[in-house]
């Protein structure tokens, strides 16, 4: 082979160099169903965060939680597999990054998080502080229809379930109804009556959510 056909050769795969370098490096994000991936950088510190948040605690999960509020929508996948994390603080604050972030960085009428809450798998009878925040996330996202989940647990056991679910109800309707978590189960009931009258009124078909008045 002669020595200019040689040069002509290096020269052709110096040109060609760059392009092929170029055609190979993956783009900063793009857009997969249902989510948009992020860079391989970005990737890898959502997944070190993801495996840090269950070991951390006050102001450094607060921090934490507000950085996944921030990356939004890449961070949706990793946040979804700790919401089923059977520590409820953790699950909590996994679905509360999720639903801050979607509040900001989704359209109103995307309901691609609802969906994907509804598909993770239900956690077991005994998991019953797990179900209760899987039902409020999803209030916190506009689905209902955990809501006589939350209202059966006013009649739970233990005071803090009951405390939790008179919370969460308050925190979506700014109703008590006259409900005490610490008090008896005959005083509880009355008011457990109320809530479910209440609910019954919500759930009619045709009925306005802000028109349910069962307070008399």
């Amino acid at each position: 082979m002669s020595k200019s056909h040689l040069t002509k050769l290096s020269l052709r795969a110096l040109l060609w160099a760059p392009l092929a370098v170029a055609c190979s490096t993956p783009p900063t994000a793009y857009y997969t169903e249902p989510w948009v991936r992020p860079s391989l950088d970005v990737q890898n510190e959502i997944d070190a965060n993801a495996l840090r948040l269950p070991w951390t605690h006050g102001r450094e999960r607060v921090e934490l939680v507000g950085w996944f509020v921030k990356v939004g929508k890449p961070a949706f996948p990793a946040l979804l597999k700790l919401s089923q994390d059977p520590r409820r603080d953790v699950a909590k604050a996994a679905n509360d990054a999720l639903c801050a972030a979607n509040k900001k960085h989704c359209e109103k009428d995307d309901v691609r998080l609802v969906s994907a809450l509804q598909a993770l798998p239900w956690p077991g009878e005994e998991h019953v502080e797990l179900q209760l925040e899987r039902a409020r996330a999803l209030l916190l996202l506009g689905d209902r229809s955990m809501l006589p989940h939350i209202i059966g647990g006013l009649e739970h056991e233990r005071l803090l379930i009951r405390s939790l679910c008179a919370q969460y109800l308050y925190d979506e309707t700014g109703e008590r109804f006259g409900y005490e978590p610490g008090e008896s189960a005959a005083e509880r009931a009355h008011a457990i009556e109320r809530w479910n009258d209440w609910w019954a009124i919500c759930s009619t078909p045709n009925r306005a959510f802000a028109q349910a008045d069962v307070g008399s």
